[in-house]
């Protein structure tokens, strides 16, 4: 298939197996074998990407930590969103410098999205000098490569040079369940909202291969995976790079056609490509659950323009009325930025409107944190920081509400639910989601874990449902 984006050539990946090769029969010498321990910050995407550093790390003789005391080599993929997340991690990155005392061999590794920060990059090579490695999620498939660099003891290794990005696939990969899987099908973004960082961080836009998605697809079926998520910063725009007529509408109805017992979730959706197309495509799909993250940030046009969202309220309620036109008890969350520089309080006023007349399920709601390096860092910001706080207090409460009455409207139905762990209470011994991802709490037997089953609902909370089994 003709493509506009490169792939990382089959033998460039041989390499790279190579080198696992070479540290694995390092590591065979070792009395036993040496602990890796990678930690997760950010989005799903980060998490398929941290399944993959740990696929890798296998290959190289490891063996996988679930803490980082101990551990021989430490690997934190980063998220670069919000302010708070890059200090949080700045803070946990510091603190292991006690640990390298103790043990100077121990290899100290910080990836993802804040490593391809320029300034995040020097600020790691002149102030936490015990970090080996720093890496961005463009050459995630060279971690092989880049960790025997620092294994031979040459010398501090830093990989952040801007790169738009290419496929890499063949990758070795360690899932962390056995129910839910993550699949990337596209990576990067070309969108450009003014306020976020992960177009400069993650590159361009870039699909995998149908066939290749397809067929991955097919192998978590078959070991009996009941939760698949499709992953991309906008898995709208899958496909605009590939010749053969492959959109996303088209792959998420091949897929749904992959034989099995198991459901497919998606995201995320940018609201300016999401079509009708996509939504009659959810709505014949039995495997494709009725959920959908459309994220609107704001209600006020003008700060949408000033957002470069590229939609306007009236489009965006548009396309949530064809949206319930199709599936009526679709499950709608949404993400919202309250506060971004120039947003006025009767600006505000517009977003609790939209939320009063949509009514989400859910939302994830954010105080607006500046990006060095986006547009939108350099924009005035008068708004009082209290002001600010304020709006986004009722906002939250508005959310609560709405979504507490959504909940109350499951009580005394039965709903087919995907019994998915332990629960954390004796009184409900298990935990389950619906088909629309909603959260539920209900008593049975540990070995219904990983079967569907009905559950009639009986209470709920603000953030989740209480059922029995049925």
């Amino acid at each position: 298939m003709k493509r506009t984006t490169p792939v990382i050539p089959a033998e460039d990946i041989q390499r790279q197996k190579e080198y696992c090769a070479q540290l694995r029969a390092l590591n065979s010498r070792l009395p036993s074998p040496p602990l890796a321990y990678v930690d997760t910050y950010g989005c799903q995407q980060n998490e398929a990407d941290s399944e993959l550093l740990r696929g890798m790390l296998c290959e190289m003789g490891y063996e996988i930590a679930d803490t980082d005391r101990g551990a021989d080599v430490i690997v934190i993929n980063t998220c670069a969103i919000r302010e708070h997340a890059e200090q949080r991690v700045f803070g946990n990155v510091g603190a292991l410098v006690h640990g390298k005392r103790k043990n100077p061999n121990q290899v100290i590794c910080l990836c993802g999205c804040m490593a391809q920060e320029p300034h995040v990059a020097n600020r790691l090579r002149q102030s936490y000098r015990h970090v080996d490695l720093v890496f961005g999620p463009q050459q995630l498939w060279r971690f092989p490569e880049l960790l025997r660099r620092v294994a031979l003891r040459r010398g501090r290794v830093f990989e952040t040079e801007r790169d738009d990005g290419a496929i890499a696939e063949g990758l070795p990969v360690r899932r962390s369940g056995k129910l839910k899987a993550w699949v990337s099908i596209m990576y990067g973004c070309n969108n450009f909202c003014s306020y976020c960082i992960v177009p400069y961080t993650r590159g361009r836009e870039r699909s995998r291969e149908p066939d290749i998605i397809l067929r991955e697809i097919e192998g978590l079926a078959a070991q009996g995976y009941k939760d698949i998520t499709l992953l991309g910063q906008n898995v709208n725009s899958y496909g605009k790079d590939l010749e053969g007529g492959w959109d996303f509408p088209r792959l998420l109805e091949a897929a749904n056609a992959v034989p099995g017992e198991f459901l497919l979730r998606f995201m995320t959706s940018h609201p300016k490509d999401a079509t009708d197309r996509l939504f009659d495509v959810m709505a014949r799909c039995e495997k494709v659950a009725p959920a959908i993250h459309l994220p609107f940030q704001s209600g006020n046009d003008r700060v949408l323009g000033a957002m470069n969202r590229r939609y306007t309220r009236g489009q965006y309620l548009e396309k949530v009325a064809a949206l319930r036109g199709r599936i009526p008890d679709v499950v709608l969350t949404s993400d919202v930025i309250v506060g971004f520089p120039g947003e006025t309080t009767p600006e505000f006023e517009d977003t609790l409107s939209l939320i009063e007349e949509v009514r989400f399920d859910a939302l994830f709601t954010f105080i607006y944190s500046p990006r060095k390096g986006t547009p939108a860092a350099e924009l005035p910001d008068p708004q009082p920081r209290g002001e600010k706080s304020a709006n986004f207090d009722r906002l939250v409460e508005a959310q609560n509400r709405i979504s507490l009455e959504k909940h109350r409207a499951y009580i005394g139905s039965v709903r087919r639910c995907l019994i998915d762990g332990a629960g954390e209470d004796p009184r409900s011994s298990l935990t389950a989601r619906t088909a629309g991802g909603r959260l539920v709490h209900l008593d049975g037997d540990p070995a219904l874990i990983g079967r569907f089953a009905d559950v009639r609902i009986t209470d709920c909370s603000t953030w989740a449902l209480f059922g029995e089994l049925v």
